[in-house]
């Protein structure tokens, strides 16, 4: 990726090549969870952040610090809890005396959000106000004390982390903070063989290298590259869609089980991010247009956490991801504005 002037084939070629690199070296360590494993990868090509939701003993935290190896990348990871103060995530000042000439003068002290991967465990645990400053940081992608600003390393990719079966005594994120994350991933349990496989690999003695496959320089180009992707209007207008039928409060018609379900929708940041996620999925594919299939495999981690259901749903036993199912059977594509093929397999811009 180093060449300044590549055809778009072999640019598309190289990340393609990048991502199976990634894939195999991830999946040295990692035993399955090939669609969570894309899904950040998804994420932070995108230069967004993600919630990661899953019981504890699954493997988050070895799995970001995987793909921070990958990388080359500098990791951090920062446990979340009741005490936890906002300096503790940024940084502080301190007074710093010089032996010499016994002058005293205050020097920043950067804190562990000063890294590339930051793992936010349990991050429903601490208080807003130390939630508050890490989202901050997520969207500034800077750190502010006594007035003076130190910008964060880039690339900056938060994860944070949710237990999702003890809730009592946490903070749960507020649904306008929640919308600042780009993805909301669910890590579900191993199938037989794949636990077969952790036990195996964790009771016995091994070691194992993960091998860096990109530069944070690369990363950087890449993340560069997907927003250059090209996206028909009528891929990006099935998007729109699907994002704009989920708003209860919108006039016009309204799907039938959208009102019954749903309390609020989805806002404008769900259509940005479907999106991007549907570039990146296609690059890294290999492919340099979207189709509305990378829409649809991006949908649920987009909206899941951008819904917020009703009472009726709660006693129907409804989720957000049902609902979405149900939105993805009753919104098709609108083909008839599609464009050209020589528009679609244009040269990334």
């Amino acid at each position: 990726m180093s060449d300044p002037h590549p055809n778009v084939e072999e640019l598309t070629g190289k990340i393609h090549q990048a991502h199976d690199a990634l894939q195999t070296q991830i999946q040295k360590v990692i035993v399955g969870q090939a669609e969570v494993v894309e899904q950040m990868l998804q994420t932070l090509f995108c230069q967004g952040h993600a919630v990661l939701v899953g019981v504890p003993g699954l493997a988050k935290t070895l799995l970001v610090s995987t793909i921070a190896d990958t990388l080359n990348l500098g990791f951090s990871r920062i446990q979340f809890t009741p005490d936890l103060m906002p300096s503790d995530i940024t940084g502080t000042e301190v007074i710093e005396e010089d032996k010499t000439t016994g002058k005293r003068e205050l020097r920043y002290v950067k804190g562990p959000v000063f890294a590339n991967v930051i793992l936010a465990d349990e991050i429903n645990r601490t208080p807003p106000k130390t939630q508050a400053a890490l989202l901050e940081a997520m969207q500034e992608h800077q750190v502010t004390a006594s007035g003076e600003k130190h910008h964060l390393p880039e690339p900056f990719f938060v994860l944070a982390t949710q237990n999702p079966i003890e809730q009592e005594g946490t903070y749960p994120l507020p649904e306008a903070q929640l919308d600042r994350f780009m993805f909301e991933i669910r890590v579900g349990y191993p199938d037989e063989a794949e636990e077969m496989e952790i036990v195996r690999r964790t009771t016995a003695r091994r070691e194992v290298q993960v091998d860096p496959v990109l530069s944070a320089e690369e990363v950087l180009e890449i993340q560069r590259i997907v927003r250059e992707v090209p996206v028909a209007d009528h891929v990006m207008r099935y998007a729109l869609r699907l994002v704009r039928a989920t708003r209860v409060k919108e006039r016009g018609d309204k799907l039938d089980f959208i009102e019954q379900y749903l309390a609020w929708g989805a806002g404008p940041r769900a259509s940005q991010y479907l999106i991007l996620a549907s570039k990146a999925r296609a690059i890294l594919d290999g492919r340099t247009h979207v189709e509305p299939e990378d829409i649809q495999a991006v949908v649920h981690p987009v909206l899941r956490h951008r819904l917020i259901t009703n009472f009726n749903a709660e006693a129907d036993g409804v989720d957000s991801d049902a609902v979405i199912d149900q939105l993805l059977e009753a919104v098709s594509v609108d083909t008839t504005d599609k464009q050209t093929q020589k528009e679609l397999d244009q040269v990334v811009r």
